[in-house]
C-alpha cells in the first residue's frame, strides 16, 4: 500500500472511532417521552391553556421560570399577562403545579429522558400547594 493510501485509511479509521458514540446513539435511541395532562385541575379547566404556547413551553420553560423568579425576588412583580392577556401568578408551585400536579410523570419523565436536573427542586418540594 502506498503512503497516501495508508493516509486514507488511518483518517477512515479515525473518523469511524471518533463518530462510533454518536452512531451507537443514534441506533439506540430511545423514543422521547409522552407527558400526561390527564390531572384534575387540567379536566376541570373550560379552556384549557398554560401560561404560553405548548411548543414555547417545551424549549423555554426553564427560562421563563428564571425570569418569574428573579422578577419576584429582586422586583416584587408577581403577576405574568399572557399573550392571551390572561393574568398568572409567577410561582411554580402556586401557578405551574397547580395544573401540572403529576411531577413524575409530567416534569420528572422529560428531565431523565434529557438526562436534566433541575434545581428546581432544592426549594420547591413538587407538590401543588
Amino acid at each position: 500500500m502506498y503512503k497516501g493510501g495508508r493516509i486514507i485509511a488511518f483518517a477512515a479509521l479515525f473518523c469511524l472511532a471518533v463518530l462510533s458514540p454518536f452512531i451507537v446513539n443514534l441506533a439506540n435511541a430511545a423514543p422521547a417521552p409522552e407527558t400526561s395532562l390527564d390531572t384534575p385541575a387540567i379536566n376541570a379547566q373550560q379552556t384549557k391553556e398554560c401560561v404560553a404556547a405548548t411548543e414555547y413551553m417545551k424549549d423555554n420553560h426553564m427560562q421563563l421560570l428564571d425570569e418569574w423568579r428573579n422578577d419576584v425576588v429582586r422586583d416584587g412583580s408577581r403577576e405574568y399577562e399572557s399573550a392571551s392577556g390572561q393574568v398568572y401568578e409567577k410561582s411554580l408551585d402556586g401557578t405551574c403545579l397547580e395544573c401540572h400536579s403529576n411531577r413524575e410523570e409530567f416534569c420528572d419523565s422529560c428531565h431523565d429522558y434529557a438526562s436534566v436536573d433541575p434545581y428546581c427542586w432544592d426549594c420547591h418540594d413538587g407538590e401543588a400547594s
